[in-house]
């Protein structure tokens, strides 16, 4: 079965319509788009088999009502951002669901790490592992059963959208890779990981419906049009590695797809994620993205959040009843969620959900501490990795002895307010004490309500994590400015700092060793981004750099940040890109000025020069007529994202993908391609395991490469990168290889690479499977994705 995606103007066409005559007031123009798929019934197959065995035995002792009771949030009168019902006679204690892949949200004594894109940056498999064993055993420790995490979706198509810094990268190879180590780490500490949203969840403007109250004409969600292949090699590819791995969860997003919602479209829950991707685990709507009650259960939808009496409970009680719903397609929700439940092992002494999780803090509650000393490592080397060195003029960085250093900006220092002031949703809670904004400006974007337009820079002090449902509650922030003070008071170090007249032609001492400014760009979940870089903070940078020779800018990013406003001007000697690094945030960035560290961190998405060379995809897709009242958003670039589109259109960047710079220099060498005995038929044969047919796991080829340090001064880590472009696919480099090793002054360190069936295949959409096309291809291997200085072909015949 083939799906089908046209263009919001095929679709007009067939209906008879131009876009010149008036707004389409029903969907029914668009039925077929998204074809029907029955739903499948989850067998336990891979490693999910004793999970099944023991979650048909439970399911023998529960009543259709306690099954349904599975499928639905109910309001425990705690601090989970959901939670599902116990069910004590069969010792199923309930769930409890909460926020978010960066850190557990809205409470005390958590820890607050790096957000996705910084651990994107740092492009270590290792450490983000680390990062998630450790996320996994503070929710466990608060009694939470599902952590509502890792974010795949949005990849990141378009540039503006406000919540690319929850997500890994704009590359699923890269994106994949990550999202695996997260479901293993969080998973291994017994806590059912959530991959989300699936799918096309790539704008926040119109992602919900809404109403016009003087009118009442409703609006729909946006709808993403992808294409078959389009859908297979980019969008769902990285939900395809979390499920190989045994992701418990998956969150199907707000907007609709191909134009069917995403929690009610069959064809992408049915078909592609539970059938092809032979998924075990449930499907859970986004928080209110439930749109009908029989349309969703038999669409694939297992659990419905923040409530299930909207359209479920009784609703879906007498849905079955009556037979618009299999009680085998309700059996199956039910296996699918005690599954995941004992898959992760949470019948063997888990705590009581929410347990850590207080409704209100400013009310007595049990302290639930839930930080592991051992943490703090990873949690300080996870901050550092994520920093991206992107110009350094004259070896400005590391530091070296500087007698005194002059520091402006509005970023440095830590936001006034790391407190709650109110139960519920506040600057707190979703992440947005560094920005001055109302909170009816951020939940209007939560709701699709009028919002009056904001500024993306966060003046009120360093931005540790995003907006909205990922944000983090630290326990403490070390800032820019608290860090260097630390450092200055040890090292003999003189500071000058302004923090007030930072739009004006300021102060700066002669002496100064180097002048430091702190600027940001700022993003949330609720609204999309108005640009990729802003007037205020550029002339910031360039009134400084007019009067200091060596201006270092430290970019704090939730996001893509153009530099091309200041990157030029001959006094700025360095450029770092802080992104968004969690609560370590001032010691790590101190450790890579003063060369503690040599920076290691590489650039998970392409920076351009000009706003306009992201083209079509620069911006979220806004309603016109004749469908106002649908909007559409026609993914007509298909897989040209990113550094794909780059290359392909021929157009410089600032900095490429995978770029970053350390303070010592490398050399590639010794490039080696062996094949394996594995099968290189056409196609794949093997049996639908979770992650799809077991044979797309396959090695292929074994490719190594030599790395040598050739500095003298400075241990590095180094991020080997490999690319591949496939014979016959129309497209050109694409990632499918990297690693990371640290090598000291002088050393050499060998590299390895495993390139399966499906990294070399392509969705053939006739075929409706992966193709491993004959013919000659071209693996390159290097720094970035435009510095490949190693290359060697390989034919498939």
């Amino acid at each position: 079965m083939a799906m089908i995606s046209l263009s919001v103007a095929a679709v007009l066409a067939l209906a008879g319509l131009s876009n010149a005559q008036q707004n389409i007031l029903d969907d029914t123009v668009f039925y077929g788009q998204s074809p029907y798929a029955a739903p499948p019934i989850a067998n336990g197959t891979g490693d999910w088999a004793e999970a099944f065995a023991k979650a048909k035995v439970t399911l023998a002792e529960l009543s259709l009502e306690e099954k349904v009771n599975l499928t639905g949030g109910i309001d425990a009168r705690n601090g989970c951002s959901g939670n599902i019902p116990a069910i004590h006679h069969v010792g199923f204690h309930g769930m409890c669901l909460t926020d978010a892949g960066n850190g557990v949200r809205a409470t005390d004594f958590v820890n607050g790490w790096p957000s996705g894109i910084h651990v994107g940056a740092s492009w270590n498999k290792e450490l983000t592992r680390s990062r998630a064993i450790h996320l996994g055993g503070e929710f466990r420790a608060k009694g939470v059963n599902v952590a509502l995490g890792p974010v795949v979706g949005p990849i990141g198509r378009v540039a503006l959208n406000g919540r690319n810094w929850e997500g890994f990268s704009t590359d699923p190879y890269l994106s994949g890779i990550l999202s695996q180590e997260s479901v293993i780490g969080i998973q291994s500490r017994g806590v059912i990981a959530c991959t989300k949203h699936i799918v096309g969840n790539e704008q926040e403007t119109d992602r919900n419906p809404s109403t016009d109250a003087t009118t009442g004409q409703k609006t729909e969600s946006v709808s993403a049009n992808i294409d078959d292949r389009t859908m297979h090699e980019l969008y769902l590819w990285p939900f395809q590695d979390a499920v190989l791995v045994g992701t418990g969860s998956i969150m199907c997003s707000y907007n609709r797809v191909n134009n069917s919602y995403g929690c009610q479209n069959s064809y992408l829950l049915n078909h592609l994620l539970k059938t092809e991707l032979g998924y075990q685990g449930f499907v859970v709507s986004d928080w209110f993205a439930q749109h009908s009650g029989v349309g969703s259960a038999n669409a694939g939808l297992d659990m419905v959040m923040p409530t299930g009496a909207t359209f479920w409970a009784g609703n879906l009680t007498q849905a079955v009843t009556n037979g618009s719903v299999s009680e085998e397609r309700i059996d199956d929700i039910a296996t699918r969620i005690l599954a995941a439940w004992y898959y992760t092992g949470q019948d063997d002494d888990f705590p009581m959900p929410g347990s850590g999780m207080p409704e209100f803090l400013h009310e007595p509650h049990e302290i639930v501490d839930a930080r592991d000393p051992a943490a703090k490592p990873t949690l300080l080397q996870g901050a550092i990795e994520g920093h991206v060195l992107v110009k350094n003029t004259n070896e400005s960085l590391p530091l070296r002895s500087p007698k005194l250093l002059s520091l402006y900006g509005y970023s440095a220092t830590g936001a006034p307010i790391n407190n709650p002031q109110a139960a519920g949703f506040g600057p707190w809670s979703i992440g947005t004490s560094s920005y001055t904004i109302n909170m009816t400006n951020i939940l209007c974007g939560f709701y699709n309500t009028p919002c009056t337009p904001a500024p993306d820079i966060a003046i009120n002090g360093t931005l540790v994590g995003g907006g909205g449902s990922g944000a983090i509650t630290p326990v403490y922030v070390s800032s820019p400015h608290d860090a260097l003070v630390a450092y200055a008071s040890e090292h003999d170090v003189a500071l000058m700092w302004d923090y007030v007249n930072i739009n004006e032609t300021g102060f700066v001492n002669e002496a100064s060793d180097a002048c430091l400014v702190f600027i940001n760009a700022w993003a949330t979940e609720g609204r999309d981004r108005a640009s990729l870089s802003d007037e205020y903070s550029d002339n910031l940078v360039n009134n400084i750099a007019d009067q200091c020779a060596n201006t270092i800018v430290i970019v704090n990013n939730a996001g893509i940040r153009v530099v091309d406003g200041f990157y030029s001007h001959p006094n700025v000697t360095a450029i770092i890109y802080s992104h968004l690094p969690g609560q370590d945030a001032g010691k790590a960035l101190v450790s890579i000025l003063f060369g503690e560290t040599s920076p290691s961190g590489k650039l998970p998405y392409t920076v351009a020069k000009n706003e306009s060379d992201y083209g079509s995809v620069l911006s979220p897709s806004l309603p016109v007529a004749p469908y106002e009242f649908f909007p559409q958003s026609d993914f007509s670039e298909g897989l040209m994202i990113d550094y794909r589109a780059f290359d392909a259109q021929e157009i410089e960047p600032r900095f490429e993908f995978g770029f970053g710079l350390t303070y010592t220099t490398f050399e590639y060498s010794d490039l080696s391609v062996g094949s394996t005995d594995a099968s290189t038929a056409a196609y794949p044969t093997g049996e639908i395991l979770p992650g799809g047919k077991e044979d797309l796991w396959d090695n292929l080829f074994l490719v190594s490469v030599k790395v040598h340090n050739t500095g003298s001064e400075f241990s590095a880590a180094e991020i080997a990168q490999l690319y591949v472009t496939i014979p016959g696919s129309g497209m050109g480099r694409q990632l499918r290889g990297f690693a990371k090793t640290e090598i000291s002054p002088g050393a050499s360190a060998e590299l390895s690479f495993a390139l399966t069936r499906r990294d070399l295949s392509m969705w053939d959409v006739v075929a409706q499977d992966w193709k491993l096309p004959a013919g000659v291809y071209l693996i390159e291997v290097g720094a970035s994705s435009r510095n490949l200085p190693l290359n060697q072909t390989v034919t498939i015949a």
